[in-house]
């Protein structure tokens, strides 16, 4: 492969295990020459990389839903921008496409492996938010899992983040009464005020457990479980009969270096006919036209609302990364790469 004219890539290689919070030393900021695309290629010039908690396991060596980026890879994430070279028919240059792109200014991917979008639907970070991955992982994960019913009470953890804010709305436009669960004041009128939760908990100035005995007086029918831990346990002591959790993640357990902290109520699960089950997005890949389109029903309509929590600058993925383990991201989280 020849390079492409003078055009140079930074990206960041995973270079160390972490243990507990991902460091700057954990990755080796880089500039290596751009290569044209091959055959069956596309070459993308990254405008946003998203972030997201999943990114943190794809760093741990062992088993998961999907090898773990290797050291001296670039590190994995998801990203949308413009294709400047093609070297596939079926991609013309010009065209704006989202993939997982890593943590790079420019990306060269398989074509089948890049989905092309409409910059003039959306503004391009939706398409990692409430029109990429989050949104069918909010869509699925409360509705293909949980299927909730109108009148059911549906608690969220993890609310004010880029898939809790869509579980959250989606579920109240399927007639249910909405709990979240979210980290400080301002969260939590977000929550209310903005989107339309019937209540907020802010589990940093609150008793979760009596807050939720207060909103959820008859038990609680669905949790969308975001974090684990110490709620999860909660949660799960307050259960109404046949009430279903949905396993989307536990990022207060990611950086634990004490080991994973697993459920001890979990025999209210037998005593309630209760069900609680764990999924992973990239198995509904085949139906996310179908999650794709009710979203941008929803948006388009109004009945759904989508925010993006934008920070400049390449250079600055480890330390923005940390923002999303320690709560101060509003929606979702992206960098931006380059411009419009």
């Amino acid at each position: 492969m020849t390079t492409t004219s003078s055009l140079q890539n930074r990206q960041f290689r995973l270079i160390a295990r972490p243990s507990g919070l991902p460091m700057r030393s954990d990755f080796d900021f880089v500039t290596s020459p751009v290569a044209r695309p091959g055959p069956g290629e596309v070459l993308i010039q990254v405008q946003y990389l998203s972030l997201d908690p999943a990114m943190r396991g794809w760093m741990n060596e062992g088993k998961s839903y999907v090898p773990p980026v290797g050291l001296g890879e670039v590190m994995r994430a998801g990203g949308v921008g413009r294709v400047i070279a093609s070297n596939d028919p079926g991609v013309a240059v010009g065209a704006t496409a989202v993939g997982l792109t890593g943590v790079q200014e420019y990306a060269t991917l398989k074509a089948t492996d890049v989905t092309p979008v409409d910059p003039r639907l959306a503004p391009l970070p939706r398409y990692l938010g409430a029109l990429g991955m989050p949104g069918m992982t909010a869509y699925f994960g409360l509705l293909d899992i949980c299927q909730p019913k109108e009148g059911e009470t549906v608690v969220v953890s993890g609310a004010a983040g880029a898939v809790g804010a869509l579980v959250g709305q989606i579920a109240r436009i399927k007639g249910c009464r909405v709990v979240g669960i979210a980290g400080g004041a301002d969260k939590c009128r977000y929550l209310t005020e903005e989107l339309g939760f019937d209540a907020s908990i802010d589990y940093k100035g609150e008793d979760v457990r009596e807050a939720l005995k207060r909103h959820a007086p008859k038990g609680i029918d669905v949790y969308f479980d975001n974090v684990g831990g110490e709620i999860l346990d909660i949660v799960l002591s307050l259960l109404a009969r046949r009430a279903r959790i949905s396993i989307c993640g536990a990022i207060s357990q990611y950086n634990s270096l004490e080991g994973v902290q697993g459920p001890r109520n979990y025999l209210s699960l037998l005593v309630n006919s209760a069900r609680m089950e764990g999924f992973v997005v990239f198995n509904y890949a085949a139906r996310y036209a179908e999650g794709f389109r009710a979203i941008a029903g929803w948006l388009a309509e109004g009945r759904l609302k989508a925010r993006e929590d934008v920070v400049d600058g390449l250079e600055t993925f480890p330390e923005t990364l940390l923002m999303l383990f320690r709560g101060e991201n509003l929606g979702k989280l992206v960098i931006r790469v380059a411009g419009e």
